[in-house]
This record gives C-alpha cells, structure tokens and sequence, in this order.
C-alpha cells in the first residue's frame, strides 16, 4: 500500500485541442468526459488494490498565468487558483460516478463548495479510502500548481507523486519543437534545476528534494497510465533527490 499524490494538467482534462481550448469544431471544450472517466477507472483500481490517492489539477484548460498577462500578476494568479477549484469539483463528481468518495479542500473559504485543508482531515479521509481533491493551489499568488503537489505530498506524508502530462516524460528541449529532443529516464532534482529543465519548475524541485519525493512523469494518454506509473513500470522520467 502507498499513499500517492496525483497530477492532473488542465490540458490533459480537456483532451485533445487545438491549442486555443477548442475541440476540432471549434466550440470551447474544457473537458473530456471520457477522458476523465478513463482516469477515474484507474484510480478506482488503485483505491480497489489498497492506496491511498489525492489528486491535484492544473486549471490551463481555463486559465493560464499568460492569458491575464493584460492584467495584475496576483489577479492573474487568483483567477488560476479558481479554475483549478472548478476542475477539481467537476472531476470529483466524476469520480463519484464511479464509485469513489471523495472530498475537495481549498486553502481558502469557498462556502459550502469545498472543505479548508487541514492536515489531520485530509490524512483521515485518505486513511478511510476517500480520494482527496487539494484544490486551489497553495492558496498564494507566484506559486505553480507544481508547488502546490509537492507541498501537499510532503504535508500528507505521501510516498511519491505522479505527475500525469500531455507529454511522456522529461526532455532536454520541447519535443513538439524538437524531433531530436531526448527524453530523460531518470533525473536528479539536481540536474533539473542545473540543467534549467522545464517540466518541473525550481520551487517545486527544491522542495521535492530537500524532502526527498520521488515524482513519475509520464503521458496521461497511455494505456494503464497512472496505474502503470504508481507500480514503477512505466514509460516516462523518474526524479529523485
């Protein structure tokens, strides 16, 4: 059994786009409900098999630090950490829909939507099977939602984080630029910090380091993804300190 904090980009949620958030007839998709169902069966397994999960979600499907650049930086940032307090009460519910209790905390007061995060609450809902949605990032402008996983897998104690992306893995250059680009296997938060790697920024990397996460980056797209990252045969890049 381990306790396994999840990744979610905002992008992956919505499936495949064109880059603008549209789907191929043009209208705004912010997600794939098929998509999401897929990762929510997994997660079920994972659950089923005897571990514990929380989930984080990206909100790029929504709101990304560049679209409000017309805009103040924390504004900005406040209205990020909003889009992924949506995206995680839309994946909850999906989740529930396949069976899965779940809860979704924010560190922040959302009414009645969300749960304030505690530590002890969310340590005693994943001891109880329940899937803990942590929304809202680290509730602060100027942090990644990167930060916000690794700073909740540390607080919860979790024993890796998979970190699900549009892309398989960590490459020296971007892959969809690159056709050369080589994808890393494993890396040392070290070498991603001086090697200016941009899959995992360098506040989350710190932090990840000094308290010894490992963290699996691979392609949400593939078959078995997540269930194959969280048993360590898996096609992607593994970090550690």
């Amino acid at each position: 059994m381990s306790r396994i904090i999840l990744k979610l980009s905002g992008e992956a949620l919505a499936g495949e786009m064109d880059g603008s958030m549209r789907n191929a007839k043009g209208a705004v998709k912010l997600y794939d409900e098929e998509t999401i169902a897929g990762i929510a069966a997994q997660v079920k397994e994972l659950c089923e098999a005897g571990h514990q999960v929380g989930v984080v979600t990206g909100g790029g499907n929504i709101w990304r630090g560049r679209t409000g650049d017309e805009i103040d930086r924390v504004k900005s940032d406040q209205i990020g950490m909003l889009a992924t307090v949506m995206n995680c009460l839309y994946v909850s519910e999906i989740f529930r829909r396949a069976g899965l209790k779940t809860r979704v905390m924010t560190p922040f007061i959302c009414g009645t939507f969300t749960e304030q995060f505690s530590k002890d609450a969310a340590v005693r809902y994943l001891e109880e099977g329940i899937v803990v949605f942590f929304a809202g990032g680290t509730g602060h402008p100027y942090f990644s939602t990167d930060t916000g996983i690794v700073l909740r897998a540390v607080e919860v104690g979790a024993d890796m984080i998979l970190m699900a992306k549009n892309v398989d893995g960590v490459y020296d250059s971007d892959p969809a630029k690159n056709p050369g680009a080589k994808r890393f296997d494993r890396l040392t938060y070290e070498e991603v910090v001086e090697k200016d790697l941009q899959a995992v920024d360098m506040t989350s990397s710190v932090l990840a380091k000094e308290n010894g996460m490992e963290m699996r980056v691979f392609a949400l797209q593939a078959p078995q993804s997540i269930i194959r990252a969280a048993s360590g045969d898996f096609d992607g890049t593994t970090i550690t300190a």
